[in-house]
């Protein structure tokens, strides 16, 4: 038995970003904050913010293109990994060696707007045919 899912609540912290994969197909970005806060030792409050990079596709990136930075959402989805190479630089501008990285994004099923009234807090779902799946 497998499970990949992904419930998380946080503010973007930047505007909603609209862009295209190759086979010219739409899709939104958004970057999503997350904080955990504890006591320390000393009883002192301390805190860590998570960065979580987001991606909707379908009808739900439509949706997810409106919303601005500081928006507080609640998204459902699931994890995906992809292997990018990233180029190394250093002293010599001349070097053309690379990395491989393995990246990780939250692909949105489901997207709740927190920050308005249960009337104006419309949740979309994406479509079945999931043309980056």
């Amino acid at each position: 038995m497998y499970q990949n899912s992904v419930d998380i609540m946080g503010y973007l912290g930047s505007d909603a970003e609209t862009k295209s994969i190759r086979a010219g197909v739409p899709f939104t970005v958004l970057s999503l904050a997350t904080k955990r806060s504890w006591k320390d030792a000393q009883g002192e409050w301390q805190s860590h913010t998570d960065w979580h990079r987001v991606t909707c596709f379908g009808n739900l990136a439509e949706f997810a293109a409106s919303l601005k930075k500081g928006a507080h959402v609640h998204i459902t989805g699931y994890l995906r990994s992809r292997e990018v190479e990233k180029p190394v630089t250093g002293k010599s501008k001349k070097s053309s060696a690379t990395l491989k990285v393995q990246l990780w994004e939250v692909r949105a099923i489901r997207i709740a707007k927190l920050d308005r009234t249960a009337e104006e807090n419309p949740s979309t779902d994406i479509p079945a045919d999931d043309p980056a799946s």
